[in-house]
């Protein structure tokens, strides 16, 4: 463990770019917004000035009205596309004037990961007075959300761009796409010429991808625009799984402080709205899963994916719920000749296990489900799906993503996308230095 713990190390600081993190050389080299917080997570267990100046690099760029972008274009190149001439994030009046961006978001995971870093913390009092400083940044992004993105005041908040949702290429999504027929535009991918592309999403994907950021420019990314036209409008689980359990820390956290109880209030009132919608509405009870919903088109979509069980890391589910879940996930997700936990349902026939996330496990799922394993006290299946996570590095390397097929790991290496990853990095980190829950 010493050994995999320092090349960990070292794919951090190779990927380190002064004051932030790349997810990975050639394939990614910009800052991707839920990146940086995981990252940072790796970065607390040996350099906390690292992990600092991560989430302060991402807050940086926050835009006036709240809203943080998905990529922010710290560096002129073009070995990513779409780059930042191609997002045009200025169109938006409040976008931020010191960074180009995206004009799209992911999924907030900043209010946990400040939680995390106090946790890991050697300094409490110094961690404290950093998250003094940039706490009311975060739940600045929070406000955002419920004010701009949950148009039916339920609690639950929407994503107008399947990379919002972080599952960037998932099968849920070939439905919305059957009700789309965008041009065939002309563009020169980057990402294909770094990995293979049989592992990427297709041409034809991309077309409606392009096409949704298109109509987002054309209303110069104006968010009433944006849910009245953009023909992907979705309550993504994990999406909203991550905002609850950064409600959740940020509620702690300003306790911590003391003195913003207003403050608490308002995250308590969303919280208990967000967690009463989830259950009723992102349920399935014949899946025994929670799914997404199409709030364009008015209707569940039902399949099981890796986002189905995020819920258990926010402590959404009650106990029965969460003991349907496991055993759907065990049955279909957990046999004997499975890794824990491929991102798409491996009965399905759309599960590919070599491409991207229709099917490969990545350690940021793994980490999240590990922790709500934990949680809800099933400590076997956690502890597997934690072996299972070092194990496929181990065997592999610190790549992005992994195939969920064990017997492809015996045979070649089985690791996909960009190679040394910084999550995969970070997280493996976390893993092997557990901490033990603060009583706050």
């Amino acid at each position: 463990m010493e050994l995999l713990q320092k090349k960990a190390i070292e794919v951090l600081n190779k990927n380190w770019k002064g004051n932030f993190s790349i997810p990975c050389a050639n394939l990614y080299p910009f800052q991707w917004f839920w990146d940086s917080g995981l990252i940072a997570i790796g970065f607390a267990h040996f350099d906390m000035p690292k992990a600092e100046k991560e989430i302060e690099t991402l807050l940086d760029a926050q835009w006036e009205n709240g809203f943080i972008p998905h990529i922010i274009f710290h560096t002129e190149t073009d070995t990513y596309f779409p780059g930042a001439d191609f997002h045009l994030s200025n169109l938006h009046p409040q976008a931020s004037k010191k960074y180009k961006s995206t004009g799209m978001t992911q999924p907030p995971v900043t209010g946990f990961v400040l939680e995390e870093l106090y946790k890991i913390s050697e300094d409490k009092k110094a961690t404290l007075e950093f998250i003094k400083r940039n706490i009311d940044q975060v739940y600045f992004n929070h406000e955002y959300f419920y004010h701009q993105r949950d148009p039916k005041n339920e609690g639950l908040v929407y994503i107008y761009h399947n990379w919002e949702s972080g599952t960037d290429n998932s099968p849920i999504w070939d439905d919305i796409w059957s009700t789309m027929n965008p041009p065939e535009y002309t563009f020169e991918r980057r990402d294909t010429t770094h990995v293979d592309p049989s592992e990427r999403p297709s041409k034809r994907e991309y077309d409606h991808y392009l096409h949704i950021i298109e109509i987002a420019k054309k209303y110069h990314y104006n968010d009433e625009k944006i849910m009245e036209l953009s023909p992907f409008l979705v309550q993504d689980p994990l999406f909203n799984a991550m905002l609850i359990k950064s409600n959740e820390s940020l509620i702690k956290l300003y306790k911590l402080i003391g003195g913003h109880d207003a403050k608490i209030k308002q995250l308590q009132l969303w919280q208990n709205k967000s967690i009463r919608s989830f259950n009723d509405k992102l349920f399935d009870e014949r899946l025994g899963v929670y799914v997404h919903y199409d709030l364009r088109n008015e209707k569940s979509l039902n399949y099981i994916s890796s986002s189905s069980f995020s819920p258990l890391f926010a402590g959404i589910p009650d106990k029965k719920r969460a003991e349907s879940m496991i055993k759907i996930m065990m049955d279909k997700f957990g046999r004997e000749d499975q890794y824990l936990c491929a991102s798409f349902d491996p009965s399905s026939e759309r599960f590919n296990p070599k491409k991207y996330w229709r099917g490969p496990v990545w350690i940021n799922l793994n980490w999240m489900l590990y922790r709500g394993l934990v949680q809800y006290g099933y400590k076997d299946i956690a502890e597997r799906v934690k072996k299972d996570s070092i194990e496929i590095i181990e065997k592999n390397g610190f790549y992005e993503y992994f195939d969920s097929r064990k017997k492809v790991h015996a045979e070649e290496n089985a690791g996909y996308g960009g190679h040394d990853f910084s999550w995969s990095a970070a997280l493996l980190i976390d893993f092997i230095n557990p901490k033990e829950d603060l009583k706050f």
